[in-house]
């Protein structure tokens, strides 16, 4: 690898994922994909007989577009080649069931592990590890049958003691559990656990606490990458083995430097048929416009980012191939509803008003992006028309601070130390990640406008572990977030239910409504999908009715490769069935070849 190369990634490479969380991305601070890529259900009687991948249904469809496409050279993939790979950020580890896993960690671990789930082109969750899903009547017990002779990289064979291990050492966690114990049933007095039953040697029965027709989608992330048995047992001596993963993979490990370089070389023996590429060095280079200077000068042959100018360089730039997703995730400004002053709804919905969404949308996506009125993109069948995102009115949000200062103007806010407001004017907190000069700029823009709305605002910068933590513990009163965009909706479950809040919370804003809750689990319950969108988008109207979220746009991710990189997606699943090219960001390698 080129020595410059390596200087300016770890140079580059300045904040590292941390502690229930992500960041680091090249607009706003995010969270990881629900560590387990959970969802909710419950235990019931026999396992329908017929097998199932995913109730058939009309699945929203998802907008993957390759806007430049380079000419490939060669017809027939070919042997060879290290396909070096440019990061927005690293992660605190590569293992699936004890570190939280951002984008940049997905993208590490699908070179590494395999789940027992994929994404096929539309969205449904099929079989990959496993060989088949089978539901019974209501969804609340799922059997998965795994293939026959599959083996970890140190030759441990995938078996139904394998998936219990894993779904044991994700139990005992200290934060992926968070996003899966709510989700199952308590271990029982015996320390057997109800949540998964082993049938037979290739066999095992998911038995989650609520019915769920999709729960096969869970299985794609973190719940479903199966680790091998004997490493997790070492991990769990020695957490340090983190960062040397050992899974079922295309790539298996050869070396890490955190906030550097992390290496994998092909797989000789993988399951799934051949391996093409050598190897994989992965580089996080936080600073977007650096990561594009790597690929445009040689130094790296990909990269994915969601910096809104550079996919608009590169779609301009002879040679480099895009895969653009905007269905993904969503940026926006999030407000913690528990403490003073945001624990009443008239201070968040003067702080929406008082947002300045279309300076947001000029002066920092520079017109590029969608702009969101919640979680869903207008084309999918779960928007909500009536749903408007509030913002941009500065006289309302005047009114309603001052109704507010009136009548609770003497509380506390435990983050600025003193009182709710001063001189008719709201005191708060603004807390971003950093340091950034995107989120600075971010910050100036929205703090002007609510200064004018009257909001006396505390900047708070903090290194982005730092950042993280605070919002898991409910220490903030408002930050710029990325998050969603689950390609199965009820996947979001996990940040948005009542039963995600405590001590340490997944649903960050720590706002309960269990009429939203209601609907979001029997939206996950049906297979009609009439019914379903309705659920949706009365979910959606009550998220927005909670004044919780300010949204501003779709978060438009680009996977790019430089000329000669090929055949990224065509991934298929053993059945032969194409794959989703990318998820938030992410993708697979096995079938990439090098000129």
């Amino acid at each position: 690898m080129n020595n410059h190369w390596r200087r300016v990634a770890a140079g580059a490479a300045v904040l590292a994922l941390v502690a229930g969380a992500c960041g680091g991305g090249d607009d706003d601070a995010e969270p990881a994909p629900a560590p387990a890529e959970e969802s909710a259900e419950e235990p019931a009687e026999e396992p329908a007989e017929e097998t199932a991948e995913e109730p058939a249904e009309e699945t929203p469809e998802t907008t993957l577009v390759d806007v430049t496409i380079a000419p490939e050279v060669n017809v027939d993939p070919v042997f060879g080649g290290t396909l070096r790979f440019g990061l927005e950020a690293d992660v605190d580890g590569l293992n699936p069931t004890q570190n939280n896993i951002s984008a940049s960690g997905y993208a590490m671990l699908n070179a590494i592990f395999d789940p027992l789930a994929i994404y096929d082109e539309n969205g449904v969750a099929v079989p990959f590890l496993a060989e088949s899903f089978t539901p019974n009547e209501d969804f609340t017990q799922w059997t998965v049958t795994l293939r026959e002779g599959v083996t970890f990289h140190d030759g441990e064979v995938l078996n139904a003691d394998a998936v219990a291990a894993n779904f044991a050492s994700l139990r005992a966690s200290a934060l992926p559990a968070l996003a899966i114990n709510p989700f199952f049933p308590p271990l029982a007095d015996d320390g057997t656990d109800p949540g998964l039953i082993i049938i037979d040697d290739l066999t095992v029965q998911f038995n989650p606490l609520d019915s769920s027709a999709y729960f096969p989608a869970y299985l794609t992330g973190q719940l479903g990458m199966m680790a091998s048995p004997a490493w997790l047992a070492a991990s769990a001596e020695d957490p340090t083995l983190n960062q040397q993963p050992v899974g079922t993979g295309p790539f298996k490990y050869e070396s890490r430097s955190e906030d550097s370089v992390t290496k994998v070389v092909r797989n000789e023996d993988w399951w799934g048929g051949d391996v093409y590429l050598d190897a994989i060095e992965f580089a996080p280079v936080t600073d977007a416009t650096t990561r594009l200077d790597l690929l445009l000068n040689g130094e790296l042959e990909g990269l994915h980012t969601t910096n809104l100018p550079d996919i608009e360089v590169m779609s301009e730039t002879e040679g480099i191939t895009q895969v653009i997703d905007e269905t993904g995730e969503e940026s926006f400004a999030m407000i913690n509803s528990q403490v003073p002053p945001f624990n009443d709804i008239r201070a968040r919905q003067a702080l929406t008003l008082a947002t300045d969404r279309e300076g947001y949308q000029v002066l920092i996506n520079e017109d590029l992006s969608t702009q969101a009125n919640g979680r869903f993109v207008a084309d999918n069948p779960y928007y909500n028309p009536d749903v408007v995102q509030a913002g941009d009115d500065v006289a309302a949000a005047q009114a309603l601070v001052a109704e507010y200062c009136a009548e609770l103007g003497d509380e506390t806010n435990p983050l600025t130390g003193g009182s709710t407001c001063t001189d008719g004017r709201i005191n708060m907190e603004f807390q971003w990640s950093g340091p950034s000069v995107v989120q600075d700029r971010i910050a100036d823009l929205l703090i002007a406008q609510w200064d004018e709305a009257g909001f006396n605002v505390t900047r708070d910068m903090l290194l982005q572990d730092d950042h993280i933590i605070q919002v898991a513990i409910g220490a903030y009163n408002v930050v710029t977030w990325r998050q969603f965009g689950a390609a199965e909706a009820s996947v979001d479950n996990v940040w948005l239910l009542c039963r995600t809040i405590g001590g340490i919370s997944l649903n960050w804003p720590r706002y309960c409504d269990e009429d939203r809750d209601a609907a979001l689990l029997a939206a996950q319950a049906t297979t009609d999908p009439a019914e379903r969108a309705a659920l949706y988008q009365e979910a959606e109207q009550l998220i927005n009715d909670a004044a919780v979220y300010v949204f501003f746009n779709h978060t438009r991710w680009s996977n790019a490769l430089a000329e000669g990189v090929n055949n990224a997606c065509a991934v298929s699943s053993p059945e032969g069935v194409m794959t989703r090219c990318v998820v938030n960001g992410a993708g697979r390698y096995e079938a990439i070849w090098m000129d």
